[in-house]
């Protein structure tokens, strides 16, 4: 209905708290510090359109579940909607993984998935003239980014990879103090000559490869975990059974009925407007 020109996708682990529920199955300690279930979900816009129900112990990227569900979304996206239409993953730094990013790589898709600051990347910044970094506003004006962009290679990685730091310098009108800007750290492959470079400039979108949108893009991720929270807001957080199998049965029926209620809220505003 929608025909966008990009499809991004968010990828994310969900926490659902169950730490004061009685003893389940499946229930294990999540990275909150909370025991509960961690499900694995892909959303799209207002949209979860996938997801693996998983205990609370499966970190980000655990096996090869997160690369099987990107495969499957973009095998649906290219059957039944459009062969060439660009689509762009972002993830957060869970899901840091070559063999992971060589698997999007080989679909022809592309991804901005967030970075860990090891101690040489650490090391790389803290030396880094600030006439190096280069500035990016932000929603407003009033809010001002800097940022550096360099190529990096992991010991156990096969070639450098494009990253990107930035960091708040003005914010709601406050100059923030260097020791307290909090940073950011992203890789992409966009912009490094895969297909979905090709496909972004038939679509006009070029532009998505330049460091400020790769920025804007990530900061997405944003709207991505308020649809986790609606999510939770619509159902259930605390399962009501004490086997695995039956929560799973009913956390997949929680995300039908969600997805049915997003889709009739889309479809009422639709036919309201006409």
């Amino acid at each position: 209905m929608s025909k966008p020109p990009v499809v991004i996708l968010g990828l994310d682990t969900m926490v659902m708290d169950n730490d004061d529920a009685p003893k389940r199955h499946g229930v294990k300690p999540t990275y909150k510090k909370v025991l509960g279930f961690q499900p694995l979900q892909m959303t799209w816009g207002r949209y979860i359109i996938d997801a693996v129900f998983r205990g609370g112990d499966k970190h980000s990227n655990h096996e090869d579940t997160a690369a099987k569900m990107i495969q499957h979304a973009v095998h649906l996206i290219r059957t039944r909607y459009a062969t060439d239409v660009p689509i762009i993953i972002r993830m957060d730094s869970g899901f840091c993984d070559q063999k992971l990013m060589k698997s999007i790589d080989a679909l022809g898709v592309g991804y901005v998935c967030g970075g860990r600051f090891l101690a040489e990347i650490k090391g790389l910044l803290e030396a880094m003239p600030p006439e190096n970094f280069q500035r990016h506003f932000g929603r407003t004006d009033e809010d001002i980014w800097e940022f550096f962009e360099f190529g990096d290679r992991r010991g156990a990685w096969n070639r450098f990879r494009r990253a990107i730091f930035w960091r708040p310098f003005l914010e709601e009108k406050q100059f923030l103090l260097p020791g307290s800007r909090p940073g950011t750290l992203a890789y992409t492959n966009l912009g490094m000559g895969f297909a979905v470079d090709e496909q972004l400039e038939k679509a006009g979108l070029s532009s998505l490869v330049q460091a400020e949108s790769v920025i804007a893009t990530y900061h997405g991720r944003g709207a991505d975990e308020l649809v986790h929270r609606s999510l939770k807001n619509f159902g259930f957080e605390e399962l009501p059974f004490l086997r695995f199998a039956p929560n799973a049965a009913f956390y997949y029926c929680m995300l039908v009925a969600f997805f049915i209620f997003e889709a009739f809220k889309r479809t009422s505003r639709l036919q309201s407007s006409r």
